[in-house]
């Protein structure tokens, strides 16, 4: 029987703004981006803050309605990164099985350890207590005999709290919950789920699984076998690797996008990010999807699948653009947009060429590769497309763009 630890950071971002700035301590703090770049959501918030209902993606204005002392402070990313590094050290002092699932939780595998440090319990309480005297930061953790319930044991409890569903009770704990508390159920699955009458973790556990296969795929299936405890995938060493299933960007713009030339100069742009991600992972795509979201806040996701494979920047933004004229005729403009490579595969297994391919995509994706190379070593924008100077300064599609280029996508002289 495995031990398996689940650790979470609690309110991560915001735990670390008041470490950093004491100022803020006994405050009703949140983390938010640029209300004037039109990023203004809550991406994190204390305890005080959750006790006013406020929730994480709401609009600033909207958190500040319910609380009007709520202070709100900019994120810093690199703060994150550096204690989510010191934070993981102190977990690799007990093994060397150690998982992330994002910046601010991870996985442990602590089998092996027992006979130096006690039980997985103690050993959860120790690391508990040597990131809150060594960094002043406080985690939840879970201890199981999985991944899943441990996870799920990580959230019984918060903040600062070891919470255990150990093999010989874990029905009586877990089978009780809501099913949208295991892990991969999200809102829509929960919708079918609940229109097969299954609310809890229990029916889940107890109804049959072709049911599940024929509904919902061998999704529903990996579902039933968490639910009733037969999750044993292995917790990865950190180093390890994951080859990505897709690869997105996706940006709010500072201004409304009105027609396809705008939609198409900022999908150059996202495009650029996910092929230079691409080519980083030596991949490439046989489907493409875009990410919507119009002025009303109402989002909306298109995907296809590609006959051929592609991994430069100019067709990933060819076919979003393509893919965005099918389904979406511009009645409302576009508060923000994204595009994300799907059906990845390794490029080198690259199948045969088509006999009417006239080696266009061949010879872009060197070019870009070439381009790739002289931005890491003069600057990332050193060579950049013309198209990528309409817009000024943004998240993620938009950095280190020229700072002459407002408006409209129209270029500013």
């Amino acid at each position: 029987m495995r031990t398996i630890l689940h650790c979470d950071l609690n309110n991560f971002y915001v735990s670390v703004a008041m470490r950093d700035n004491p100022e803020l301590q006994g405050k009703t703090v949140a983390v938010g981006g640029s209300v004037e770049e039109r990023h203004g959501i809550i991406l994190a918030k204390n305890e005080a803050a959750k006790k006013f209902g406020i929730k994480t993606g709401e609009p600033i204005r909207q958190a500040k309605q319910k609380c009007p002392n709520l202070v709100v402070v900019p994120p810093e990313f690199k703060r994150y990164t550096y204690f989510s590094g010191l934070v993981r050290k102190i977990y690799e002092r007990y093994t060397d099985l150690v998982e992330p699932f994002g910046i601010d939780e991870c996985w442990l595998d602590v089998t092996g350890s027992h006979r130096l440090f006690g039980t997985g319990v103690e050993i959860a309480d120790r690391i508990r207590k040597e990131v809150k005297e060594q960094l002043g930061l406080t985690i939840s953790a879970g201890v199981s005999f999985n991944k899943i319930f441990a996870k799920l044991g990580s959230d019984l409890k918060k903040p600062d709290a070891v919470s255990s569903i150990p093999y010989d009770s874990f029905k009586e704990i877990v089978w009780p919950m809501e099913v949208e508390c295991l892990l991969g159920v999200g809102p829509s699955t929960k919708k079918k789920l609940n229109d097969l009458a299954i609310y809890t973790v229990r029916d889940l556990a107890t109804v049959d699984p072709e049911i599940l296969d024929l509904r919902l795929g061998k999704n529903g299936v990996l579902l039933w076998n968490y639910a009733n405890g037969n999750e044993n995938s292995p917790v990865m060493k950190s180093d390890f690797k994951y080859k990505p299933q897709s690869i997105g960007r996706s940006t709010t713009c500072p201004k409304d996008i009105i027609d396809f030339n705008e939609a198409y100069r900022v999908m150059i742009r996202l495009s650029e990010e996910v092929a230079k991600e691409l080519r980083k992972e030596n991949m490439e795509a046989f489907g493409i999807s875009v990410h919507i979201r119009d002025t009303k806040l109402k989002t909306a996701e298109f995907t296809k699948q590609l006959n051929d494979s592609i991994q430069s920047s100019i067709f990933i933004a060819e076919e979003g653009i393509k893919l965005l004229k099918e389904n979406y005729d511009f009645e409302l403009p576009l508060r923000s947009l994204g595009v994300r490579a799907v059906r990845l595969f390794p490029y080198a297994e690259k199948g045969q060429l088509s006999l009417f391919d006239d080696g266009r995509h061949l010879k872009r994706d060197i070019l870009e590769s070439a381009q790739d190379k002289i931005n890491e070593k003069y600057g990332t924008a050193s060579v950049v497309r013309a198209s990528s100077l309409i817009f000024k300064d943004g998240e993620t599609a938009f950095k280190e763009q020229s700072p002459a280029t407002l408006g409209h996508g129209r270029l500013s002289r």
